[in-house]
Protein backbone atom coordinates (compact mmCIF):
# COMPACT_ATOMS: atom_id res chain seq x y z
CA UNK A 1 0.00 0.00 0.00
CA UNK A 2 2.68 2.34 0.45
CA UNK A 3 5.05 3.32 -2.47
CA UNK A 4 8.72 4.94 -1.57
CA UNK A 5 10.86 6.49 -3.72
CA UNK A 6 13.98 8.59 -2.15
CA UNK A 7 15.33 11.26 -4.20
CA UNK A 8 19.42 10.93 -4.14
CA UNK A 9 20.88 13.95 -2.34
CA UNK A 10 21.67 16.94 -4.78
CA UNK A 11 25.35 17.34 -4.25
CA UNK A 12 27.79 15.36 -2.87
CA UNK A 13 29.88 17.42 -0.53
CA UNK A 14 32.75 15.21 -0.44
CA UNK A 15 33.24 15.09 -4.34
CA UNK A 16 36.69 15.98 -5.88
CA UNK A 17 35.29 19.03 -7.45
CA UNK A 18 35.17 20.66 -3.99
CA UNK A 19 38.73 20.00 -2.86
CA UNK A 20 41.33 22.41 -4.12
CA UNK A 21 43.35 20.80 -6.92
CA UNK A 22 46.79 21.84 -5.35
CA UNK A 23 45.67 20.46 -1.90
CA UNK A 24 48.03 18.22 0.11
CA UNK A 25 47.92 14.74 -0.66
CA UNK A 26 47.02 13.78 2.85
CA UNK A 27 43.33 15.70 2.37
CA UNK A 28 42.70 13.83 -0.59
CA UNK A 29 43.34 10.15 1.16
CA UNK A 30 41.37 11.08 4.11
CA UNK A 31 38.41 12.07 1.82
CA UNK A 32 38.59 8.92 0.27
CA UNK A 33 38.66 7.29 3.54
CA UNK A 34 35.85 8.87 5.26
CA UNK A 35 33.28 5.86 6.76
CA UNK A 36 29.63 5.68 5.70
CA UNK A 37 28.59 6.57 9.09
CA UNK A 38 30.86 9.86 9.07
CA UNK A 39 29.47 10.90 5.72
CA UNK A 40 25.83 10.71 6.82
CA UNK A 41 27.02 12.88 9.94
CA UNK A 42 28.47 15.54 7.96
CA UNK A 43 24.86 15.83 5.63
CA UNK A 44 23.06 15.66 8.57
CA UNK A 45 24.61 18.14 10.01
CA UNK A 46 24.35 20.32 6.83
CA UNK A 47 20.89 19.36 6.71
CA UNK A 48 20.11 20.68 9.75
CA UNK A 49 21.71 23.81 9.88
CA UNK A 50 19.72 24.79 6.81
CA UNK A 51 16.68 23.56 8.84
CA UNK A 52 14.80 26.81 10.46
CA UNK A 53 13.87 25.92 14.51
CA UNK A 54 11.08 28.64 14.18
CA UNK A 55 9.95 28.40 10.40
CA UNK A 56 8.38 31.17 8.56
CA UNK A 57 5.53 29.33 7.08
CA UNK A 58 2.62 29.94 4.93
CA UNK A 59 -0.98 30.32 6.59
CA UNK A 60 -2.26 26.90 4.27
CA UNK A 61 0.51 24.99 7.42
CA UNK A 62 -0.98 22.99 9.66
CA UNK A 63 1.70 21.68 12.33
CA UNK A 64 0.96 18.33 14.00
CA UNK A 65 3.11 16.28 16.46
CA UNK A 66 3.35 12.64 17.24
CA UNK A 67 4.02 11.28 20.68
CA UNK A 68 7.66 10.72 19.70
CA UNK A 69 8.10 14.29 19.31
CA UNK A 70 7.98 14.43 15.82
CA UNK A 71 6.61 16.92 13.48
CA UNK A 72 4.06 17.05 10.22
CA UNK A 73 3.97 20.22 8.54
CA UNK A 74 0.59 19.78 6.50
CA UNK A 75 -0.03 21.83 3.64
CA UNK A 76 -3.08 22.55 2.58
CA UNK A 77 -3.46 22.91 -1.54
CA UNK A 78 -5.83 23.64 -3.93
CA UNK A 79 -5.26 21.57 -6.99
CA UNK A 80 -5.21 23.99 -9.88
CA UNK A 81 -2.71 27.21 -7.97
CA UNK A 82 0.02 28.69 -8.56
CA UNK A 83 0.32 29.85 -5.10
CA UNK A 84 -0.03 26.19 -3.79
CA UNK A 85 3.59 25.55 -5.62
CA UNK A 86 4.88 28.27 -3.83
CA UNK A 87 3.55 27.25 -0.63
CA UNK A 88 4.72 23.71 -1.05
CA UNK A 89 8.25 24.70 -2.24
CA UNK A 90 8.57 27.37 1.10
CA UNK A 91 7.79 24.74 3.39
CA UNK A 92 9.95 22.04 2.54
CA UNK A 93 12.60 24.57 1.89
CA UNK A 94 12.10 26.27 5.26
CA UNK A 95 11.44 22.52 7.47
CA UNK A 96 14.19 20.27 5.44
CA UNK A 97 12.07 17.45 5.89
CA UNK A 98 13.05 13.67 6.89
CA UNK A 99 9.51 12.37 4.68
CA UNK A 100 8.15 14.63 1.62
CA UNK A 101 4.58 12.61 1.75
CA UNK A 102 2.14 13.57 -0.92
CA UNK A 103 -1.95 13.01 -2.08
CA UNK A 104 -1.14 10.26 -4.75
CA UNK A 105 -1.13 6.86 -5.43
CA UNK A 106 0.69 4.11 -7.47
CA UNK A 107 -2.02 4.98 -10.35
CA UNK A 108 -1.46 8.31 -10.61
CA UNK A 109 2.09 8.68 -10.02
CA UNK A 110 2.96 9.30 -13.89
CA UNK A 111 2.00 12.98 -13.25
CA UNK A 112 5.10 13.80 -11.40
CA UNK A 113 7.23 12.82 -14.30
CA UNK A 114 5.67 14.45 -17.19
CA UNK A 115 5.79 18.02 -17.89
CA UNK A 116 2.98 20.53 -17.64
CA UNK A 117 2.17 20.75 -21.48
CA UNK A 118 1.90 17.03 -22.10
CA UNK A 119 -0.58 16.87 -19.00
CA UNK A 120 -2.53 19.82 -20.24
CA UNK A 121 -3.30 17.89 -23.29
CA UNK A 122 -3.59 14.33 -21.37
CA UNK A 123 -6.42 15.98 -19.32
CA UNK A 124 -8.02 18.13 -22.20
CA UNK A 125 -8.28 14.73 -24.50
CA UNK A 126 -10.56 12.21 -23.21
CA UNK A 127 -11.17 9.21 -25.91
CA UNK A 128 -12.27 5.87 -26.15
CA UNK A 129 -9.38 4.18 -25.48
CA UNK A 130 -9.00 5.91 -22.14
CA UNK A 131 -12.68 4.67 -21.68
CA UNK A 132 -11.26 1.44 -21.79
CA UNK A 133 -8.68 1.76 -20.47
CA UNK A 134 -10.69 2.49 -17.22
CA UNK A 135 -13.19 0.05 -17.30
CA UNK A 136 -11.04 -2.76 -18.25
CA UNK A 137 -8.97 -1.47 -14.98
CA UNK A 138 -11.91 -0.51 -12.51
CA UNK A 139 -14.84 -2.38 -13.70
CA UNK A 140 -17.73 -0.67 -16.16
CA UNK A 141 -19.15 1.22 -13.08
CA UNK A 142 -15.67 2.50 -11.85
CA UNK A 143 -14.61 3.04 -15.07
CA UNK A 144 -17.58 5.28 -16.14
CA UNK A 145 -17.53 7.16 -12.64
CA UNK A 146 -13.35 7.49 -13.50
CA UNK A 147 -13.92 9.26 -16.76
CA UNK A 148 -16.96 11.30 -15.42
CA UNK A 149 -15.10 12.82 -12.83
CA UNK A 150 -11.65 13.13 -15.54
CA UNK A 151 -14.47 15.18 -17.92
CA UNK A 152 -14.85 17.47 -14.65
CA UNK A 153 -10.96 17.48 -14.44
CA UNK A 154 -10.91 18.23 -18.05
CA UNK A 155 -13.71 21.20 -17.90
CA UNK A 156 -11.22 23.11 -15.12
CA UNK A 157 -8.23 22.33 -17.17
CA UNK A 158 -9.31 23.81 -20.20
CA UNK A 159 -10.97 26.80 -18.13
CA UNK A 160 -7.78 28.01 -16.40
CA UNK A 161 -4.98 26.33 -18.81
CA UNK A 162 -3.35 25.25 -16.30
CA UNK A 163 -2.66 21.16 -15.67
CA UNK A 164 -3.89 19.79 -12.27
CA UNK A 165 -0.83 18.39 -9.81
CA UNK A 166 1.24 20.91 -9.72
CA UNK A 167 1.87 21.24 -6.03
CA UNK A 168 2.86 17.32 -6.24
CA UNK A 169 5.26 17.54 -9.10
CA UNK A 170 6.92 21.07 -7.22
CA UNK A 171 6.87 18.40 -4.25
CA UNK A 172 9.42 15.97 -5.78
CA UNK A 173 11.53 18.38 -7.06
CA UNK A 174 12.21 19.99 -3.70
CA UNK A 175 12.11 17.09 -2.05
CA UNK A 176 14.86 15.98 -4.71
CA UNK A 177 16.76 18.35 -3.02
CA UNK A 178 17.09 17.62 0.71
CA UNK A 179 19.89 15.15 1.75
CA UNK A 180 18.58 11.77 2.97
CA UNK A 181 14.45 12.92 1.96
CA UNK A 182 12.12 10.15 1.09
CA UNK A 183 9.02 10.67 -1.37
CA UNK A 184 5.90 8.88 -0.33
CA UNK A 185 2.61 8.06 -2.24
CA UNK A 186 0.02 8.42 0.91
CA UNK A 187 -3.36 8.40 -0.64
CA UNK A 188 -5.45 5.41 -0.94
CA UNK A 189 -5.46 3.37 -4.44
CA UNK A 190 -7.85 5.21 -6.82
CA UNK A 191 -9.61 1.64 -8.17
CA UNK A 192 -10.39 0.74 -4.10
CA UNK A 193 -11.68 4.78 -3.44
CA UNK A 194 -13.86 4.50 -6.74
CA UNK A 195 -15.47 0.62 -6.37
CA UNK A 196 -16.36 2.07 -2.58
CA UNK A 197 -18.12 5.14 -4.09
CA UNK A 198 -19.65 3.45 -6.64
CA UNK A 199 -20.89 0.94 -3.97
CA UNK A 200 -22.51 3.24 -1.47
CA UNK A 201 -24.65 4.76 -4.19
CA UNK A 202 -28.27 3.56 -4.68
CA UNK A 203 -29.19 3.21 -8.36
CA UNK A 204 -30.39 6.78 -8.70
CA UNK A 205 -27.59 8.60 -6.81
CA UNK A 206 -25.71 7.04 -9.81
CA UNK A 207 -27.96 8.26 -12.24
CA UNK A 208 -28.67 11.97 -10.31
CA UNK A 209 -24.62 11.99 -10.36
CA UNK A 210 -23.97 11.16 -13.52
CA UNK A 211 -25.68 13.70 -14.76
CA UNK A 212 -24.36 16.70 -13.07
CA UNK A 213 -21.21 15.55 -14.20
CA UNK A 214 -22.00 14.88 -17.81
CA UNK A 215 -23.34 18.62 -18.02
CA UNK A 216 -21.08 20.29 -16.13
CA UNK A 217 -20.62 23.54 -17.97
CA UNK A 218 -20.04 26.66 -15.03
CA UNK A 219 -17.50 28.80 -15.98
CA UNK A 220 -14.41 28.39 -13.22
CA UNK A 221 -11.93 31.46 -13.00
CA UNK A 222 -8.40 31.16 -10.92
CA UNK A 223 -9.91 33.48 -7.79
CA UNK A 224 -12.58 30.69 -7.54
CA UNK A 225 -9.59 28.05 -7.03
CA UNK A 226 -7.79 30.34 -4.84
CA UNK A 227 -10.79 30.98 -2.97
CA UNK A 228 -10.73 27.43 -2.39
CA UNK A 229 -7.86 27.44 0.22
CA UNK A 230 -10.41 29.15 2.65
CA UNK A 231 -11.47 26.94 4.92
CA UNK A 232 -14.47 28.53 5.56
CA UNK A 233 -15.72 28.51 2.10
CA UNK A 234 -14.49 24.70 1.65
CA UNK A 235 -16.36 23.81 4.86
CA UNK A 236 -19.67 25.32 3.45
CA UNK A 237 -19.40 23.47 0.53
CA UNK A 238 -18.54 20.20 1.87
CA UNK A 239 -21.87 20.72 3.91
CA UNK A 240 -24.01 21.29 0.74
CA UNK A 241 -21.91 17.97 -0.95
CA UNK A 242 -22.92 16.04 1.80
CA UNK A 243 -27.05 17.05 1.86
CA UNK A 244 -26.64 15.09 -1.80
CA UNK A 245 -24.84 12.62 -1.44
CA UNK A 246 -23.60 11.67 2.44
CA UNK A 247 -22.22 8.28 1.17
CA UNK A 248 -20.35 9.67 -1.71
CA UNK A 249 -18.36 12.02 0.69
CA UNK A 250 -17.99 9.42 3.53
CA UNK A 251 -15.80 7.11 0.67
CA UNK A 252 -14.05 9.67 -1.39
CA UNK A 253 -13.47 12.70 1.40
CA UNK A 254 -13.68 10.82 4.51
CA UNK A 255 -12.11 7.36 4.17
CA UNK A 256 -9.49 9.32 2.67
CA UNK A 257 -9.04 11.49 5.37
CA UNK A 258 -8.27 8.28 7.89
CA UNK A 259 -5.80 6.57 4.77
CA UNK A 260 -4.01 9.91 4.75
CA UNK A 261 -4.07 10.65 8.04
CA UNK A 262 -2.32 6.76 8.96
CA UNK A 263 0.10 7.25 6.09
CA UNK A 264 1.59 10.86 8.02
CA UNK A 265 1.54 9.00 11.03
CA UNK A 266 3.29 5.85 9.93
CA UNK A 267 6.30 8.29 8.00
CA UNK A 268 6.52 10.31 11.04
CA UNK A 269 8.42 7.39 12.61
CA UNK A 270 11.41 8.06 14.77
CA UNK A 271 14.92 7.60 12.13
CA UNK A 272 17.08 5.19 13.14
CA UNK A 273 21.35 6.71 12.94
CA UNK A 274 23.72 4.91 11.15
CA UNK A 275 25.86 2.84 13.78
CA UNK A 276 29.82 2.64 13.41
CA UNK A 277 29.57 -0.86 14.46
CA UNK A 278 26.98 -3.55 15.43
CA UNK A 279 28.20 -3.09 18.91
CA UNK A 280 26.84 0.42 19.37
CA UNK A 281 23.87 1.39 20.54
CA UNK A 282 21.00 2.11 18.50
CA UNK A 283 20.32 5.63 18.79
CA UNK A 284 16.78 7.53 16.67
CA UNK A 285 15.28 11.11 16.67
CA UNK A 286 12.53 12.43 15.35
CA UNK A 287 11.68 13.24 12.13
CA UNK A 288 9.98 16.54 10.36
CA UNK A 289 7.33 15.29 7.49
CA UNK A 290 5.38 17.37 5.23
CA UNK A 291 2.66 16.21 3.75
CA UNK A 292 1.23 17.58 0.62
CA UNK A 293 -2.61 17.21 0.36
CA UNK A 294 -6.17 18.92 -0.32
CA UNK A 295 -7.52 21.49 1.82
CA UNK A 296 -10.75 19.44 2.24
CA UNK A 297 -8.75 16.96 3.77
CA UNK A 298 -6.57 18.76 6.39
CA UNK A 299 -9.65 19.25 8.95
CA UNK A 300 -10.23 15.42 8.57
CA UNK A 301 -6.56 15.18 9.01
CA UNK A 302 -6.62 17.05 12.02
CA UNK A 303 -9.80 15.01 13.62
CA UNK A 304 -8.00 11.34 13.44
CA UNK A 305 -4.48 12.53 14.12
CA UNK A 306 -4.85 11.58 17.98
CA UNK A 307 -7.04 8.67 16.64
CA UNK A 308 -5.91 4.87 16.60
CA UNK A 309 -6.24 4.13 13.07
CA UNK A 310 -7.40 0.91 11.36
CA UNK A 311 -7.48 0.98 7.94
CA UNK A 312 -8.43 -2.52 6.54
CA UNK A 313 -11.61 -1.88 6.83
CA UNK A 314 -11.31 1.08 4.35
CA UNK A 315 -8.93 -1.01 1.87
CA UNK A 316 -11.82 -3.83 1.22
CA UNK A 317 -13.79 -3.64 -2.10
CA UNK A 318 -17.67 -4.35 -0.95
CA UNK A 319 -19.49 -6.96 -3.58
CA UNK A 320 -21.37 -4.90 -6.48
CA UNK A 321 -25.46 -4.64 -4.93
CA UNK A 322 -28.53 -5.81 -6.65
CA UNK A 323 -28.73 -2.17 -7.88
CA UNK A 324 -25.23 -1.75 -9.71
CA UNK A 325 -26.03 -5.25 -11.42
CA UNK A 326 -28.88 -4.12 -12.39
CA UNK A 327 -27.21 -1.09 -13.81
CA UNK A 328 -24.40 -2.94 -15.35
CA UNK A 329 -26.89 -4.88 -17.45
CA UNK A 330 -29.60 -2.13 -18.48
CA UNK A 331 -26.20 -0.45 -20.07
CA UNK A 332 -25.02 -3.29 -21.51
CA UNK A 333 -28.51 -3.73 -23.25
CA UNK A 334 -28.59 -0.26 -24.20
CA UNK A 335 -24.97 0.06 -25.76
CA UNK A 336 -25.53 -3.29 -27.66
CA UNK A 337 -29.22 -1.92 -28.72
CA UNK A 338 -27.90 0.84 -30.14
CA UNK A 339 -25.10 -0.49 -32.03
CA UNK A 340 -27.38 -3.13 -33.75
CA UNK A 341 -29.91 -0.38 -34.67
CA UNK A 342 -27.04 1.04 -35.91
CA UNK A 343 -25.96 -1.13 -37.85
CA UNK A 344 -29.62 -2.09 -39.16
CA UNK A 345 -30.19 1.77 -40.17
CA UNK A 346 -27.04 1.48 -41.91
CA UNK A 347 -27.94 -1.27 -43.48
CA UNK A 348 -31.06 -0.19 -44.45
CA UNK A 349 -29.46 2.59 -46.07
CA UNK A 350 -26.98 1.33 -48.13
CA UNK A 351 -29.41 -1.12 -49.62
CA UNK A 352 -31.68 1.60 -50.95
CA UNK A 353 -28.71 3.46 -51.95
CA UNK A 354 -27.88 0.47 -54.22
CA UNK A 355 -31.30 -0.64 -55.40
CA UNK A 356 -31.68 3.73 -56.48
CA UNK A 357 -28.18 2.81 -58.46
CA UNK A 358 -29.13 2.98 -62.63
CA UNK A 359 -26.69 0.25 -62.72
CA UNK A 360 -28.38 -1.41 -60.22
CA UNK A 361 -31.88 -1.16 -61.79
CA UNK A 362 -30.34 -2.07 -65.27
CA UNK A 363 -29.01 -5.03 -64.16
CA UNK A 364 -32.20 -5.88 -62.17
CA UNK A 365 -34.44 -5.44 -65.40
CA UNK A 366 -31.55 -7.68 -67.83
CA UNK A 367 -32.72 -10.34 -65.01
CA UNK A 368 -36.16 -10.09 -65.34
CA UNK A 369 -35.81 -10.40 -68.82
CA UNK A 370 -34.34 -13.47 -68.97
CA UNK A 371 -36.77 -15.72 -68.26
CA UNK A 372 -39.36 -14.24 -70.60
CA UNK A 373 -37.19 -15.01 -73.21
Amino acid sequence: MQEEQQPEAAADPMSSSDAPEDGPKETSSVSQNISDADAFKILLEMKMKKRQKRPALPSTVTELDTEDGSKVYVVGTAHFSDSSKKDVVKTIQEVQPDVVVVELCQYRVSMLKMDEKTLLKEAKEINLEKLQQAIKQNGVMSGLMQMLLLKVSAHITEQLGMAPGGEFREAFKEASKVPFCKFHLGDRPIPVTFKRAIAALSFWQKVKLAWGLCFLSDPISKDDVEKCKQKDLLEQMMAEMIGEFPDLHRTIVSERDIYLTYMLKQAAKQIELPRASENDPRKYIPAVVVGVVGMGHVPGIEKNWNSDLKIQEIMSVPPPSASSKIFKFVLKATVFGLLGYGCYRIGHRTVQFVLSMPATQSYLQRLTEVPQQ
